[in-house]
C-alpha cells in the first residue's frame, strides 16, 4: 500500500478575495442564465426577450437620467439604475471579457486596498461613469456592462503604479500606460466599426478609480491628513 497521498483539489475561488468571487457569482450567474435562455434550454420561447427587458428595467439611461434631473425627482427605482447596469451584458463576449479583467483587476485591488475599499471603488467608479454618460452626452443608448466599474480598478491599478514608481524614482506616467493602450486600441477599432460613446463613461470611470484610491489606497488617507495639519 503506497504512503503517497493523492493531491487535494483546491478550488481557485480559495485564492480569490470573497467580495471578488461575489461579484463573480451575480455577474456570471446572470450572463450564463440569458445565454441559457437565449439558447432554449431554460425558460421556453420567453427567454428570448430577457437580456432585452433587463436592459430595459435594470440598464442605465441617460434620458431617463436626465428627466429626473429635469423635473427634480429622484424615483429610487431609476437611481437604482446606476448601480445595477454593470451586471447585465449585451451578449456572452461582452460578459466574459469583463468578468476576466474583474477577476484579476479586483483581486489585486482587494489583496492591496481592503476588500471594502475594493467593492466600493468598483460601485463608485460605475456610478461616476453613468453619471458623465449621462451630463456630458447626450445620447438614447442605454449603458450596459461592467467595463466603467472595471476601468475604475485600473484606475486604482494605475494608481498604486503611480505612486510606487514615484517612491522609487521611476518614470510617473508610465503608470498610465495601460490605459493609453486600451483607449488606443478604442480608436483603432473605432476605425473599422462603430464603437458608440460607452468609452465616455469607461475612461470617466477610470478618472474616478483614480481619484477614489487616494481615499482607498493603504497610507493615503493619513498622509493626505497629515498633511493637512501641516498647514
Amino acid at each position: 500500500m503506497s504512503d503517497q497521498h493523492e493531491p487535494e483539489f483546491e478550488s481557485p475561488f480559495n485564492k480569490l478575495p470573497i467580495v471578488v468571487v461575489f461579484l463573480f457569482v451575480i455577474m456570471a450567474g446572470i450572463e450564463l442564465t440569458l445565454t441559457a435562455g437565449a439558447a432554449g434550454f431554460v425558460g421556453g420561447p420567453e427567454a428570448i426577450g430577457w437580456r432585452l427587458g433587463l436592459v430595459r428595467d435594470w440598464g442605465f439611461s441617460g434620458d431617463l437620467f436626465d428627466a429626473m434631473l429635469a423635473q427634480g425627482y429622484w424615483a429610487p427605482e431609476h437611481l437604482a439604475r446606476l448601480v445595477t447596469y454593470p451586471f447585465i451584458h449585451l451578449s456572452f463576449t461582452h460578459a466574459l471579457v469583463a468578468i476576466v479583467l474583474m477577476l484579476a483587476l479586483g483581486k489585486m485591488a482587494a489583496e492591496v486596498m481592503g476588500p471594502l475599499a475594493m467593492l466600493a471603488l468598483f460601485v463608485l467608479s460605475g456610478v461616476g461613469g453613468a453619471l458623465a454618460y449621462a451630463l456630458l452626452l447626450d445620447d438614447p443608448v442605454w449603458l450596459v456592462g461592467a467595463y466603467p466599474p472595471v476601468y475604475g480598478l485600473i484606475g486604482g491599478y494605475s494608481f498604486l503604479m503611480w505612486r510606487k514608481l514615484g517612491a522609487t524614482g521611476g518614470q510617473q506616467m508610465q503608470a498610465f500606460s495601460l490605459i493609453a493602450m486600451l483607449m488606443g486600441m478604442q480608436l483603432i477599432w473605432s476605425l473599422f466599426t462603430s464603437v458608440g460613446y460607452g468609452w465616455v463613461a469607461e475612461l470617466s470611470g477610470f478618472v474616478c478609480g483614480f481619484v477614489l484610491s487616494f481615499l482607498c489606497a493603504p497610507g493615503e488617507w493619513a498622509r493626505i491628513l497629515q498633511k493637512l495639519r501641516q498647514r
